[in-house]
């Protein structure tokens, strides 16, 4: 009777055996199924936003093809090109814009400089010192803070600032240290957003046409796309405005650009 007990227990206990080891099986196949399916969702993604980055890049080679004179601009041993037919006179559907650097402005005087001199006399210049102001203001806030005061318009200067000490902040969960890098050209996700050298900010005209402020103040706001792979959509909008008699332009809301883009695939480098 033990004996026949003992065979018995014996055979439960291979047959539970057997089913833990089915079970880790199902369970092992379950969790590579959902890996699979959800790094293809992350593929699917990347494609999508690489080949609406691709036409946006083909739609602007097309563009480049219309006349626009460099200029070229030097700071010390930095340099700044800038090449475009976006203006405020007219709206353009086919107007484009391409802002160089070899670096970030060191401190506010070069940054003042860039934007009263050369840059902030066009619009695509103007919207090319977003990122550059962003760097600043995570390297160095008092500094950075002036230059976002210089740049923006008055009632766009709280929120930019508000965004950027969040996503600068200590919440390593929340910040994206990388955020200024997010449109230059050739940085991404998935290469720590390592951008080509010299940088490069690729502009063009948007879909939205220009309009004359109505409720508050008076001046012509523009509406331009930044090229950018940092995110899913990659044409990202800012608002450009020239106040009557004014030769500087200033940036009149740019949420797109401080909005939180893809989260890093490895670590960055930082900029120059």
């Amino acid at each position: 009777m033990r004996r026949i007990i003992s065979i018995i227990t014996m055979c439960l206990c291979i047959q539970l055996g057997a089913q833990a080891q089915f079970g880790n099986v199902l369970n092992r196949i379950k969790y590579s199924a959902k890996w699979k399916a959800e790094n293809a969702a992350v593929d699917a993604v990347e494609k999508a936003g690489q080949k609406a980055l691709q036409s946006a890049k083909d739609k602007t080679k097309k563009i480049k093809k219309g006349k626009a004179e460099e200029q070229t601009w030097t700071y010390g041993d930095h340099t700044y090109t800038m090449k475009g037919t976006l203006t405020a006179d007219k709206y353009k559907k086919d107007a484009f814009g391409i802002v160089t650097f070899t670096n970030i402005p060191s401190d506010y005087n070069e940054f003042e400089t860039l934007y009263s001199e050369f840059l902030g006399r066009t619009p695509h210049g103007t919207a090319a010192m977003i990122p550059m102001a962003m760097e600043m203001y995570a390297r160095d806030r008092e500094v950075g803070l002036k230059c976002i005061q210089l740049l923006c318009y008055p009632s766009n200067v709280s929120s930019v600032v508000s965004r950027l000490k969040d996503k600068f902040g200590s919440d390593e969960s929340y910040g994206q240290r990388y955020l200024p890098a997010a449109v230059l050209e050739g940085a991404n996700a998935a290469n720590g957003y390592r951008p080509n050298r010299p940088y490069t900010v690729n502009m063009e005209a948007s879909v939205n046409k220009h309009q004359e402020l109505q409720i508050s103040g008076s001046g012509t706001v523009m509406y331009i796309y930044i090229i950018g792979e940092g995110w899913d959509t990659v044409q990202r909008q800012v608002e450009i405005i020239l106040e009557p008699g004014s030769e500087q332009y200033q940036v009149f809301n740019c949420p797109s650009l401080y909005t939180g883009c893809r989260q890093i695939r490895g670590s960055w480098n930082g900029l120059e």
